[in-house]
């Protein structure tokens, strides 16, 4: 994996190998609990055929939308939690916590 030197949410920087390696470490972790978690198994590998037959530019035009929903998302839910100063680093440390 190369090292970013920016970040752009409006703009993805993985490659088609790094999203699958995103998807493969998902199974794996949900193959600790494969009976819980069949139909979620069953979903992303479904998602991750899906990334193998995409070209790269459309996987970075889907992705990049993905992306930028996801920050809007966690934006907006900061913020209507009442923190109108919402601090950037303690919201990613909380997500990075919960890995």
């Amino acid at each position: 994996m190369v090292k970013k030197t920016s970040f752009d949410p409006d703009k993805l920087v993985l490659s088609k190998n790094e999203i699958l390696a995103f998807c493969d470490k998902v199974i794996e972790k949900w193959n600790k609990h494969p009976t819980k978690n069949a139909n979620n198994i069953l979903a992303m590998t479904a998602v991750k055929a899906s990334i193998v037959w995409t070209d790269e530019d459309s996987l970075k035009a889907i992705w990049g939308e993905i992306i930028a929903w996801v920050f809007e998302l966690l934006y907006e839910n900061a913020l209507s939690q009442g923190n109108d100063d919402a601090d950037w680093s303690t919201i990613m440390k909380k997500l990075k916590t919960k890995k």
